[in-house]
């Protein structure tokens, strides 16, 4: 059952506030993130839970992958005619930023959104996958050197 009088509301929001679980354009919150190399990319999911895929922009400047998603309430009505009995979700803005290495194609990176999890797949660039250099003997070019 939910109560209607809370004395700690108040001290809750504070908190909240404080700990920043929701965020402003101009002061977004954080998203939890996980990262992982798989293969020949880079994948990262983005707990976005509740937020509508058309709110979620991605954009990548100078290997900096930014992540912006913004989570609005769903309640019916206006804000005249609701009492609110809980509020605990958070809503807001929610960024990320990502220092992309230079190894990493920015070109053909690939994102999908699914059950409120943001993938984001990162391609290893071609010059920064591993190879194998062939070794050549100095011995035939020393014997043209000193042979005269």
């Amino acid at each position: 059952m939910l109560l209607r009088t809370d004395p700690f509301r108040a001290l809750d929001r504070l908190a909240a506030q404080a700990l920043e679980t929701g965020g402003t354009w101009s002061r977004p919150a954080a998203m939890p993130l996980d990262a992982w190399r798989h293969g020949d990319e880079f994948v990262v999911e983005f707990d976005l839970p509740g937020i509508d895929p058309d709110a979620v922009e991605l954009s990548v400047e100078r290997n900096t992958l930014t992540v912006r998603a913004e989570r609005r309430p769903s309640h019916p009505g206006t804000a005249e005619n609701l009492e609110w009995v809980a509020s605990e979700r958070p809503y807001g803005v929610f960024a990320r930023e990502l220092f992309l290495g230079d190894g990493l194609d920015t070109d053909g990176i690939r994102a999908s959104y699914d059950a409120g999890v943001l993938r984001v797949r990162i391609p290893v660039a071609e010059s920064a996958k591993p190879r194998t250099i062939t070794v050549e003997s100095g011995r035939e070019s020393d014997r043209a050197r000193i042979s005269t």
